[in-house]
């Protein structure tokens, strides 16, 4: 059941309709996606707290994305290693954090070892998830109803007290642009169509026909990635800049073509959340649990009887999830978007 210690929180907050936190950190996710799907909790926090400051703790590799939410007002590096305790740091962060004196904490990741900084902290009110059985690190605790929703919504009930849910619709994830010559710069000029072919987390999220669609299409192909999404690139016809950007110059590159073509990923939610054109492609996850939060993204889904399976490379070998969408499909989509 969800838990929340009130003696604690209406002593040093007042009661619960007069809810004023003057400061407050959102511990980040470690998945560039996940940090988008979060983006709407920060605008329930702003309207619900009167508009606090949001400080945010984001890895080297979130903090580009974190930075271009208007909601944001301050991101904090956090040098600290996916997977690892590293409890000396986690503390060292923590003091260092003490003095500014935080009204709130709000953590995102469902890990134990997440929620020790806020804790280290000594910030008054700690809210997540139950996750590892955090009842020693927060005050504020939800019961986790996760179970393959949508993560927007996951994500936004930690802005209200638990046991209550959000308002509804939630807004879409939104970056700020900036004013840049990043396609100029890579030597790309008039329209073009980025193609993301890669996905983190494993083959299974892997389109297989991206080297024909990109024979295809019409005009300027750019391709984007990770350095570890190269192999998923050898041999295509058009401009290979994957693993050749840094995260701002990527969100510059998509923000600026005609449209994009991407797996489930992270470069799939910044293409929402910059209102590029964009088709997404689905096998072994779900859209109902992450998908694109626009209005002008496309999704291709074959929900065939053993999808989603969420797993890194498919269990029964055919992988017919992803085979099944044929590059003349993906075709009609992107004219469908023109």
């Amino acid at each position: 059941m969800p838990v929340l210690r009130h003696q604690v929180f209406v002593q040093r907050h007042g009661s619960q309709r007069s809810l004023t936190l003057d400061r407050l950190l959102v511990v980040a996710p470690n998945w560039i996606g996940d940090a988008l799907m979060a983006q709407p909790l920060l605008a329930r926090l702003r309207e619900r707290l009167r508009r606090p400051r949001i400080e945010v703790l984001a890895p080297p590799w979130v903090a580009p994305v974190a930075r271009r939410m208007a909601e944001v007002d301050e991101v904090i590096e956090a040098g600290l290693r996916h997977g690892e305790l590293q409890l000396g740091e986690r503390w060292r962060i923590g003091r260092m954090l003490k003095a500014r004196n935080y009204d709130h904490a709000v953590v995102l990741p469902n890990s134990w070892k997440s929620a020790l900084v806020p804790f280290f902290a000594g910030i008054p009110l700690r809210v997540g998830y139950l996750g590892e059985s955090r009842y020693a690190l927060l005050n504020a605790v939800h019961e986790n109803k996760r179970d393959r929703e949508a993560m927007t919504l996951h994500y936004a009930r930690l802005a209200e007290f638990p046991g209550k849910e959000p308002a509804l619709p939630l807004p879409f994830p939104r970056l700020k642009e900036k004013e840049n010559d990043t396609a100029t710069r890579f030597g790309i000029s008039g329209r073009y169509t980025v193609l993301c072919p890669g996905a983190e987390y494993g083959p299974a999220k892997r389109w297989p026909y991206f080297r024909e669609l990109a024979s295809r299409l019409d005009g300027q192909v750019v391709l984007l990635g990770a350095a570890s999404d190269k192999a998923q690139a050898e041999g295509f016809p058009g401009r290979n800049l994957i693993g050749q950007t840094t995260l701002d110059e990527a969100i510059d590159l998509i923000a600026g073509a005609a449209a994009v073509v991407t797996n489930d990923s992270g470069l799939m939610h910044i293409a929402a959340a910059t209102g590029t054109p964009q088709v997404a492609l689905f096998g072994s996850s779900s859209p109902e649990h992450t998908p694109p939060m626009s209005a002008l993204a496309r999704v291709l889904w074959l929900k065939i009887e053993c999808s989603p399976c969420y797993a890194r490379e498919c269990p029964l070998g055919h992988f017919k999830c992803m085979n099944g969408i044929s590059v003349e499909r993906v075709l009609a989509e992107i004219k469908s978007l023109q």
